[in-house]
């Protein structure tokens, strides 16, 4: 079965020898071009007009009102939570199953992480526990959510689009309201999904995403925030640059902030990378599609979208029946030279980590045993 798999992911992506990487960036469009364009002007570090661009289009693709670049995803989650009200000793209530940036830029605020579990079917944070875990732990103070077990103010609450797979984003969101937790999404690895209709990250009070090298559309690294709220919108953009006040001469800073602006030169790509984010995603579908057939007989299963969900399958994977099984397929496909990886280690078993609050975390458990992500790059034949 394994000797199957590979053969087939040889086939896919036309590759009968080489190794093959789990998601590689694709060039085809007119990246060349206006990263010259941006060399030309001079223009390369955070300030030029490709930023300017790069907002305008990300927000369009998204539906946000506004969007605000960032040199990376996790400074895009960080400061959505500063702009969320997060402060130091707050929690912010997450899921274990993420990339650490997640759990890395709560801990950038020195709010603490209390980790809930996931769904299973979406590996994305479970509506279902979250109420749980706020009608047992939750007390409003003049309304304002704190933890009975702490004592300490329930800040935010930021679920993460597991590979681009949607969580039930719209449970969350109804049930922080009841207890006036603003959201915060980590929408780095969902550009491109929707559920219900709507893009993922503009659901809640703040959304960010990621254009790291190996994601759906990259610029090598970079990151956004959205957001509808004009005044958090211009606050951020402040705050990312500095905090400094615009004069032709003056160096004036009215706060503390960030040099987190995404340099002209990489918006210069990101905008080459979005206009090709409908052909990329539908390609991604495509082969989400094929993979689906291939394994819907097999001992293991592929992971498909969910209801009302459309995913840009950002990185597909599967699931093995057992740790055991999955560490196998983990040896023979990498030797094999196709690359495939097993899913992130849960955040409180990291020693950073380990003194947060958690709750029972069953289906977390059981997918960090079993998922394995399998080569899911845009195949430049299929275009």
């Amino acid at each position: 079965m394994f000797k199957e798999t590979v053969e087939f992911i040889r086939e896919q992506f036309n590759t009968p020898e080489a190794f093959i990487p789990l998601h590689e960036p694709l060039f085809v469009g007119n990246e060349k071009k206006y990263v010259m364009d941006a060399i030309n002007s001079t223009f390369v570090s955070s300030v030029g007009a490709y930023v300017d661009k790069f907002e305008d289009i990300v927000a369009q693709k998204t539906g946000a009102k506004y969007a605000i670049a960032t040199n990376n995803g996790t400074s895009a989650l960080h400061i959505a939570l500063l702009m969320a009200g997060v402060k130091p000793n707050d929690e912010v209530i997450t899921q274990p199953l993420t990339f650490v940036a997640t759990a890395n830029a709560i801990s950038y605020t020195n709010a603490k992480c209390v980790f809930l579990d996931v769904d299973r079917d979406t590996m994305g944070l479970s509506p279902t526990k979250l109420r749980a875990f706020l009608e047992v732990n939750a007390e409003l103070r003049d309304g304002v959510a704190y933890n009975k077990k702490t004592g300490a103010k329930l800040a935010a609450c930021m679920p993460m689009h597991t590979f681009g797979f949607p969580c039930r984003i719209d449970e969350i969101v109804i049930i922080c309201d009841e207890f006036n937790i603003p959201v915060v999404e980590d929408a780095a690895e969902s550009l491109g999904s929707t559920y219900k209709g709507k893009h993922t990250g503009t659901f809640g009070k703040l959304g960010a995403y990621s254009f790291n090298g190996n994601k759906t559309i990259t610029c090598g690294g970079g990151g956004a925030i959205v957001t509808d709220d004009e005044k958090i919108a211009r606050l951020a953009k402040h705050i990312t640059t500095t905090a400094k006040v615009p004069h032709q001469w003056e160096f004036e800073h009215d706060m503390v902030g960030y040099n987190y602006r995404m340099p002209n030169l990489n918006a210069a790509l990101a905008c080459a990378q979005l206009e090709q984010l409908n052909v990329y995603v539908k390609n991604k579908r495509e082969l989400a599609l094929i993979y689906a057939d291939f394994f819907k007989d097999k001992t293991f299963d592929f992971v498909l979208e969910g209801p009302d969900s459309s995913s840009n399958y950002w990185m597909m994977a599967i699931i093995l029946k057992d740790a055991q099984q999955r560490n196998d397929f983990l040896e023979f496909t990498n030797k094999k030279k196709v690359m495939t990886r097993p899913i992130w280690r849960l955040m409180h078993k990291l020693e950073m980590f380990k003194d947060c609050q958690v709750e029972d975390l069953v289906n977390a458990e059981w997918l960090e045993e079993r998922v394995v992500n399998i080569p899911s790059s845009v195949r430049a034949k299929a275009l």
